[in-house]
């Protein structure tokens, strides 16, 4: 059984929504994730904020204009009344169920319901829509099968034991379709993967029933070899391993989720990027394996922030990165790149949320340096600790730029620069220019 994904932009429209059926085979048996309709997770966010700030009028105002957008779409989608009246009703449902939250108290918990209609509205039409073209598929609540631990872990052994009795009760459908990025957390309460998460749900679901092959489907041809929208001439990467996708996706390749890779990547399920504008394009195939002797790719992680701590204790002090490290523990910040020397250590964080209590702390281990407005250059491919000339080859593309920090050698995968943004651009089409 495969798993095939498809993001807001490829259900952005009734036109779009209903070209699927030329990538999805009826014939054969799949679990189809969907996404949100493009746009509509940014305005049920803005209506969470509006209810969070105690603005009820302006909350009302939004699910209104976005009701009418979905109005629209469901007159495009359906061509028959008794199924464009189905639509009605999943549609005023939905609609009714955001406006109610109007009369109750309102707190992070409904903030996360709202979110959730998204995908519940965009499966539920194409459910209806199936039905109305006689295509039989099953409707699967993600909210059955899908959870996530006290840490926000996604518990994979539960999916297996609640999503297989559901495929097992259907022998005979070979057309599955459910949520991509909402779940329940340890409370039974409705959450989320966050944003980018309905990945992240493919592969899981991959993952729990172990299934041959989870197929991403977005408005790209693959992972490319640079930014796309910066750089002219990028090209798809044919084949990525787990780890080298998994370095692009946490450093900047928008295509893919950071997280989704390891879910696969644990019990070896092929992932495939492809694009659901080009169906016909080869796109990235990720696995194990990988080809070598090869720069693959590069990717660029923005809103960064360094920060330095010099303080002459560090010299011959065992314990002093714990306890600097405990700092980041303690504001739940994690740290994307790090060098020492023997009296300074540098690092980065892209969450600054609580940047101000961090640097209090910090203060008191040393003097402490914050550089705003970086960017992590990451250079991908194979730079295992045998090879020779990569590094310097990367280093002399951008040897007319300023570079903050250099972090080679921990991993065989990756070499990462931090640059001011304002050399970013000029970075990606130097190191693009030279490299490839």
């Amino acid at each position: 059984m495969k798993v095939l994904k498809f993001g807001g932009t490829s259900v952005g429209s009734p036109e779009r929504m209903k070209k699927l059926l030329d990538i999805i085979d009826a014939s054969q048996r799949q679990i189809v994730v969907l996404s949100a309709v493009s746009g509509t997770t940014n305005s049920l966010v803005e209506i969470g904020q509006a209810y969070l700030a105690g603005d009820k009028p302006r909350a009302i105002s939004l699910i209104n204009t976005l009701k009418d957008k979905y109005e629209v779409f469901i007159k495009e989608l359906f061509a028959k009344p008794e199924f464009l009246a189905e639509g009605k009703e999943v549609i005023d449902y939905h609609f009714n169920l955001l406006s109610n939250l109007a009369n109750d108290l309102f707190t992070s918990i409904e903030d996360k319901i709202i979110v959730a209609q998204g995908e519940l509205l965009s499966t539920t039409l194409y459910h209806v829509y199936l039905k109305e073209i006689g295509v039989p598929s099953v409707l699967l609540p993600a909210l059955d099968f899908m959870k996530i631990d006290e840490d926000n872990e996604p518990i994979v052994d539960h999916i297996t034991t609640h999503l297989t009795p559901l495929l097992d009760k259907y022998p005979t459908n070979n057309l599955f379709i459910t949520q991509g990025y909402i779940c329940r957390n340890s409370f039974g309460e409705i959450d989320n993967l966050r944003r980018g998460g309905s990945d992240y749900t493919a592969s899981l679901i991959g993952a729990g029933i172990r299934s041959e092959e989870v197929q991403i489907w977005t408005d790209i041809d693959g992972m490319h070899n640079n930014d796309p929208r910066i750089v002219k001439g990028t090209q798809p990467i044919a084949q990525l391993s787990f780890d080298e996708a998994a370095e692009l996706a946490y450093f900047g390749a928008k295509i893919l989720h950071p997280q989704s890779v390891f879910p696969a990547q644990k019990y070896k399920i092929p992932v495939r990027l492809l694009n659901t504008m080009d169906p016909q394009a080869q796109g990235t195939l990720i696995t194990n394996d990988s080809e070598k002797n090869k720069i693959k790719s590069i990717a660029a992680k923005d809103g960064i922030t360094a920060i330095k701590i010099q303080s002459s204790r560090m010299l011959l002090a065992y314990g002093f990165l714990r306890r600097v490290f405990e700092v980041f523990e303690r504001y739940k910040t994690s740290i994307d790149m790090i060098t020492t020397s023997e009296v300074a250590v540098s690092l980065t964080i892209d969450d600054v949320t609580n940047l101000g209590e961090i640097t209090k702390e910090l203060n008191s281990f040393g003097s402490v340096e914050l550089d705003v407005d970086h960017t992590i250059i990451c250079v991908v491919g194979d730079f295992g600790a045998e090879k020779h000339g990569y590094a310097a080859r990367v280093l002399e593309s951008l040897k007319h730029i300023p570079i903050r920090m250099i972090s080679y050698g921990g991993s065989d995968h990756n070499l990462s620069l931090l640059v001011r943004t304002d050399d970013k651009v000029e970075a990606l089409r130097s190191l693009h220019s030279r490299l490839f």
